[in-house]
């Protein structure tokens, strides 16, 4: 008899998959595409400096980036429901290669913008699989196995950041963008081929403190009820402040006149912009396994209330304390590690609320709030441009303790009426069918005495 974490797949012949494997392939897979938006930061200025384009006008990209990335999602899981995970990694694969291959040659913007195009399906490819395909592995562990996924496009890239930073001063960041866009492309598009269509486990208990639906909505399903767009803003709101911080840290440091000072951590001497961008990215990183697994504990809404207020207060500590280089760096962390779990907390939470089969579409529609956060960011240069960093580090920081709020004090209510509505529909249908079956005639609760 097979355990609850090996299941036979009956398109392999009868092989067995563990779904622990089968989520290590994706949390590898989301470590090597993770570049393509936390490296980022480190091509901007060199860039600037050859093509004097401007750094608004670049980071113009990095949002066509993540509105592709994260808005073709939705597309991109209804593929995987109906085709499985293989195919669509691998063209996410090749994609990602073609993109930063493009950006090795850029001349103009409008090469920069196609090349952003292209990088975005191939990431949105990647993430929005290993993501909803580690929701339907793990009905039992949620948030959990979708920290784990999510920690690798976290943490994955704080592997490669010091590389990629010593290749941009050694040959230039035209041969960073080529060697990493064609050595991470390869890697991912061989890690695709062990990927299999998830099989869950059956007769797996969710957390006590989850709530948890035993009907599937369909998408649009899902986006016709009033609790998807209250996840959906808060979604907005959070990951706003940490996307403006994901591509404004470079320009931030630059400003304040410290981005190459030599910093030591624990024996090691970095540029602080490099330093701290690795540290962020592990904090991003571990961040999203442990909030998961706290929020399978203690429930979603809990960890949230928690977490965002926590980045409201990062927030706010680099705009009073940032301009002090070790305070910069740890607030910095600070602002990553409580803002990476969003990517395991939200995603959980929607399978939790409208179901498992239909997991990687309605997870990757809800992860275009990302792409929607992130069309803040040439504003926030402009902001910056006419003034200083204080009101974008203010606005991030009163949106994230509003949605904390609104975790609490809104979602959680609602989560907890449309959970016990469900519950009552899927018992009136099981008393219907049973009823019917026992030879009596099928009956409805609105069906009036004759």
């Amino acid at each position: 008899m097979a355990s609850a974490d090996t299941v036979v797949s009956g398109q392999s012949h009868g092989r067995h998959h563990n779904r622990w494997i089968q989520l290590a392939i994706g949390i590898a897979c989301m470590g090597l595409v993770a570049n393509l938006q936390y490296a980022w930061t480190l091509f901007v200025v060199p860039m600037d400096a050859k093509h004097h384009w401007g750094q608004a006008a670049i980071q113009t990209a990095f949002t066509i980036f993540i509105v592709t990335e994260t808005w073709l999602v939705p597309v991109e899981g209804w593929l995987v429901d109906k085709f499985g995970p293989r195919p669509v990694v691998i063209g996410g694969s090749i994609c990602a290669a073609i993109g930063w291959v493009i950006d090795a040659h850029a001349t103009s913007l409008a090469h920069l913008y196609i090349a952003a195009v292209i990088a975005g399906i191939g990431a949105g490819c990647v993430y929005g699989t290993c993501v909803g395909t580690a929701l339907k592995w793990f009905p039992d562990k949620r948030g959990l196995a979708a920290g784990l996924t999510a920690a690798g496009f976290g943490a994955g890239a704080a592997v490669t950041v010091i590389p990629i930073s010593n290749m941009i001063q050694s040959s230039g960041y035209e041969h960073a963008f080529m060697f990493f866009g064609i050595f991470q492309g390869v890697c991912i598009f061989f890690l695709a081929l062990l990927l299999v269509r998830p099989k869950p486990p059956v007769n797996v208990v969710p957390a006590k403190r989850v709530v948890s639906t035993k009907i599937d909505y369909t998408t649009g399903q899902m986006v016709r009820s009033p609790l998807f767009w209250v996840l959906y803003l808060m979604f907005v709101f959070v990951a706003a402040g940490g996307v403006i911080a994901t591509a404004q840290f470079g320009p931030i440091a630059k400003e304040y006149g410290f981005a190459k000072m030599p910093v030591n951590v624990l024996g090691v001497t970095l540029p602080l912009l490099a330093m701290t961008l690795s540290i962020d990215n592990l904090c991003n990183g571990f961040t999203r396994p442990l909030c998961g697994f706290i929020s399978d504990k203690i429930g979603r809404e809990n960890t949230m209330f928690i977490i965002f207020l926590g980045e409201g207060v990062a927030l706010l500590g680099l705009m009073e304390f940032g301009h002090n280089p070790y305070l910069f760096m740890l607030f910095a962390a600070m602002t990553f590690l409580c803002w990476g779990e969003i990517f395991s907390i939200f995603p959980a939470t929607c399978a939790d609320t409208f179901g498992s089969k239909y997991a990687a579409a309605n997870a990757g529609t809800l992860y275009t709030a990302k792409g929607t956060a992130s069309m803040l960011v040439p504003l926030a240069s402009v902001l910056a441009s006419f003034g200083s960093w204080n009101a974008v580090f203010i606005t991030a920081a009163v949106t994230s303790i509003a949605a904390g709020l609104c975790a609490k004090f809104v979602l959680a209510p609602m989560r907890k009426r449309w959970i016990e509505n469900s519950a009552a529909e899927t018992s009136g249908d099981a008393s219907v069918n049973a009823s019917f079956q026992a030879g009596w005639p099928e009956t409805s609760r609105n069906t009036s005495v004759q």
